[in-house]
């Protein structure tokens, strides 16, 4: 099936990979790696991880649809892991899991889209099969190396350069697919580059804040198995420069569909201590206003870190959350701990009292008792 892509008169096609509904593993490598990912499923139908809220994996397997086509995302079976970090994965059988993080990072059905394509691509060019073959194979040379010339460590040192730079085209490859996927959407393909350049962007926050120096280059590392993240978004940009396309990416849906997890979301990302990304993932989330929800989290945010500073940052964002409507109990908590540890005993004993009168059942209502001196 060729596509045609609108654009300014140089607009390119492209053909999809062939793609039956009814493909069964072919070999016994294909078998071998169908099986694997078979047994992984099983496993993880029954993992406390998967998110089991029929909203947000209808929504999910909607954007994927939308993005890759109702007959090709037929067969795929979406799982949404709660799990902090930026991932999603494509399995050789048609399972795919799509991690929290990733939901929580990306702005729009275009962006996730984006990604959800690039792993349809690994699976309709049957990388997975590739890298259990390849693995396969280089685990018996290595054996082999180890018994005949063990004495051959720069050999053995090339072969596995060798697996990550297939690894890395593979990768490259199912970038394409993936940006060509938006294009043929109603989804802009320009939105492929822009997870790159966040994700680089929360990279050097977090390496700021750490004290350390960011790195970005066009070379990956000899052992990488992905491309680095600037020569991706500069392949990208460049891709959809030449598709021209244009669409809705979808911003305000996405944000309404992720509206009741992302509290939830957020309190994961906190708890990776890890101060400078999650300040910054705050900041893009609150690129149109900081709400009570995202005033909340920043609060805790600054209370985890707990500098003898941030607990008077952190006490005025609980206060501001609270004027924003935030209403759950535990801002009253946290406004009422912070004012303590900033000697502001009276405010901080008002606080834990309001805390307690919402709250009488708290598990921690005995030690927020004594606190305050109930």
């Amino acid at each position: 099936m060729a596509l045609g892509l609108p654009g300014t008169g140089h607009a390119e096609t492209f053909t999809l990979p062939p793609f039956t509904q009814a493909y069964e593993p072919q070999g016994v490598d294909e078998r071998g790696a169908w099986m694997m990912a078979d047994e992984q499923e099983r496993l993880l139908r029954s993992s406390k991880f998967v998110i089991r809220d029929d909203g947000l994996n209808h929504y999910v397997r909607g954007v994927f649809c939308r993005t890759v086509g109702q007959d090709r995302c037929a067969n795929v079976r979406i799982y949404v892991m709660r799990m902090p970090e930026f991932n999603a994965t494509m399995y050789p059988n048609g399972m795919m899991t799509v991690w929290s993080g990733l939901l929580l990072r990306v702005q729009s059905e275009a962006e996730l889209g984006a990604v959800l394509g690039h792993e349809f691509g690994h699976f309709e060019k049957r990388h997975g099969v590739f890298g259990f073959k390849n693995k396969r194979t280089m685990s018996d040379v290595m054996a082999w190396i180890g018994v005949a010339a063990p004495q051959s460590a720069g050999f053995q040192y090339s072969l596995l350069g060798q697996v990550y730079a297939f690894n890395r085209e593979q990768e490259r490859e199912a970038d394409m697919i993936g940006v060509q996927y938006l294009a043929a959407s109603d989804y802009p393909s320009s939105a492929a580059a822009r997870v790159w350049r966040r994700l680089m962007a929360e990279q050097d926050a977090s390496a700021s804040a750490r004290g350390r120096k960011a790195k970005h280059g066009y070379a990956a590392g000899y052992f990488a198995s992905h491309p680095s993240e600037l020569s991706r978004a500069t392949t990208l940009e460049a891709a959809a420069v030449r598709y021209g396309d244009e669409g809705d990416e979808g911003r305000a849906a996405y944000a309404q569909a992720l509206r009741e997890w992302l509290p939830e979301f957020l309190g994961d990302q906190i708890k990776r201590n890890d101060f400078g990304g999650s300040d910054f993932i705050l900041d893009q989330l609150a690129s149109d206003g900081w709400t009570g929800s995202l005033l909340f989290a920043r609060a805790e945010l600054y209370s985890q870190r707990g500098n003898p500073r941030d607990y008077v940052t952190a006490a005025q964002f609980y206060a501001q959350a609270i004027e924003k409507g935030y209403a759950a109990p535990k801002a009253l908590r946290g406004l009422g701990l912070a004012q303590l540890r900033t000697q502001q005993t009276e405010q901080g004993k008002a606080s834990l009292r309001q805390y307690l009168q919402q709250s009488p059942d708290a598990s921690d209502a005995s030690l927020i008792s004594s606190l305050i001196g109930n």
